[in-house]
């Protein structure tokens, strides 16, 4: 199904972890990728005030795991979450939330809209139980192993293959 996807990453702390994002964003075709709080942000080509050697630092980490399309992926960066999903919402997209909660729907059981925005979380934390609040609606990737989560980019892989292919 030909949707438009955006993804909200929300105080992801590992800059490999936001190339790997980006990267995957690309091959999905994902039509934005909104980054924001904390988490590291490839170079801005305007106004970027972090100091210069930060952001060389950072945009070399993030450059080792997305190849190139940290430059071909359509990106932003928000100083909050709050801002990033205001901005989706204003154009009508409702907003997904990938997080284990009591309220949580599986996955394999959502039948998304045609447009949505998917906010993604910290690597430890996930997102904020007040972020949670901010959602249309909150699905989970039902888990067989051990581990009681995915990495936050191999999660959001799933999340938005499933939103862009199986319904």
């Amino acid at each position: 199904m030909d949707r438009d996807l955006y993804l909200i990453i929300d105080n992801v702390r590992s800059s490999e972890n936001i190339g790997s994002l980006l990267r995957t964003a690309d091959g999905l075709g994902i039509k934005e990728v909104l980054i924001c709080g904390y988490s590291p942000y490839p170079k801005l080509a305007n106004n970027d005030t972090r100091l210069p050697h930060i952001i060389n630092k950072i945009d070399a980490k993030i450059h080792k795991t997305a190849l190139g399309t940290e430059k071909t992926q359509v990106w932003n960066y928000y100083p909050t979450v709050t801002q990033a999903i205001n901005y989706l919402k204003q154009k009508g997209i409702p907003i997904i939330g990938l997080e284990q909660t009591n309220l949580a729907l599986k996955l394999n059981d959502y039948q998304p809209p045609d447009r949505l925005g998917l906010v993604i979380g910290n690597e430890i934390t996930g997102i904020d139980q007040s972020i949670v609040k901010l959602c249309n609606v909150v699905v989970e990737i039902p888990m067989i192993g051990k581990k009681e989560s995915f990495n936050v980019s191999i999660a959001m892989a799933m999340a938005m293959f499933y939103f862009r292919y199986m319904v």
